[in-house]
């Protein structure tokens, strides 16, 4: 059975709601994708189109011959990859509301991919309440941390 699941950009312009089914998900490694999100790698579920229900459709660039990018032109987010043929798109994961559901289950991109950035696991890590100099900034702007 199908979850409702929800998400959207940053600035909260764009939302949407996707009927998700399964916990699988993908990291693109391919050029296009890295020169689009200015990362090394991108976190995707891929749904049904007709899946999903847009409070407010994003804004979407032409990004080759055969397919767009969904993003939100007021904040930036990246939100969908889409073939024009496609009965399907790709939701990124971390556009979601909860994205800790998905787990990687495939790689795409490979030719491109930067071995070095797959697993960092091992490197000295630091979470963002425990850097007063930025915590100061958030509390001393709105009072409090983002969500």
């Amino acid at each position: 059975m199908a979850d409702r699941m929800t998400g959207g950009c940053q600035c909260g312009r764009i939302r949407y709601v996707a009927e998700i089914d399964g916990d699988d998900a993908y990291l693109c490694h391919c050029r296009m994708c890295q020169r689009a999100t200015g990362g090394v790698s991108i976190a995707f579920r891929n749904v049904a189109k007709a899946a999903v229900t847009w409070e407010q459709e994003p804004d979407r660039y032409r990004s080759s011959p055969f397919a767009q990018r969904g993003f939100c032109s007021t904040c930036g987010t990246p939100l969908t990859f889409e073939f024009d043929d496609g009965k399907n798109l790709d939701l990124t994961v971390g556009s979601f509301d909860d994205p800790e559901r998905f787990r990687p289950t495939s790689h795409f991109g490979k030719e491109s991919w930067h071995e070095a950035w797959l697993d960092t696991s091992t490197l000295p890590a630091k979470r963002t309440d425990e850097h007063q100099p930025l915590v100061d900034k958030w509390m001393n702007s709105v009072g409090k941390l983002p969500d």
